[in-house]
């Protein structure tokens, strides 16, 4: 097999590592493999659409759901570093308002499997990065929803040391107790 899968504090939520060759002209890797996918992360999981975000440092996007039409998403950096996000926001979970973080990078070239029933976000750390994401349900703005970064019966230990760049969306965010969350 071409990846290796590490399951994070929230079981569901997977550390995805491909294997990379790297010689003197460079390397090469699987960025998705549908079949070791299904066999070793998600089975069932189709995906129907794929993003791209550059940011700069400091800005943080999320914790972003869609309360209906549940996305699944699988990300990954291209360019810089991101410390990227997952809180579990199902009422019948016993892991419910809880978060696994992990930094991705161009670099360590990590993925992060983040199930529908969790919002996510990040934090970019470098001077820039680029994000890419694979989602299992299209994008309605209708059903997007946002919980505020820094909501403290979340607690989140963002490694930052400075106010995020936000946008009006992620400022006015909710806060868990408040928040549509899942059943």
């Amino acid at each position: 097999m071409a990846i290796q899968v590490t399951a994070t504090a929230l079981p569901e939520v997977k550390i995805i590592e491909p294997k990379v060759f790297g010689d003197a002209r460079g390397y090469f890797y699987e960025s998705f493999n549908a079949r070791e996918f299904a066999e070793l992360v998600a089975p069932g999981v189709e995906f129907v659409q794929d993003n791209h975000s550059r940011s700069a440092r400091g800005v943080l996007r999320g914790l972003h759901y869609q309360i209906e039409h549940a996305q699944g998403k699988l990300v990954r950096v291209v360019e810089g570093e991101v410390f990227d996000v997952a809180v579990d926001i199902r009422k019948s979970s016993p892991n419910f308002g809880k978060w696994a973080g992990v930094k991705l990078s161009a670099e360590n070239h990590r993925q992060l499997w983040v199930p529908p029933g969790f919002a996510h976000g990040f934090v970019v750390l470098s001077e820039s990065a680029q994000f890419l994401y694979k989602t299992t349900d299209y994008w309605f703005p209708e059903h997007e929803r946002s919980i505020v970064w820094n909501d403290e019966s979340i607690g989140i230990e963002w490694p930052i040391d400075f106010e995020p760049m936000l946008a009006a969306k992620d400022r006015d965010g909710k806060r868990l107790s408040e928040a549509e969350c899942y059943a």
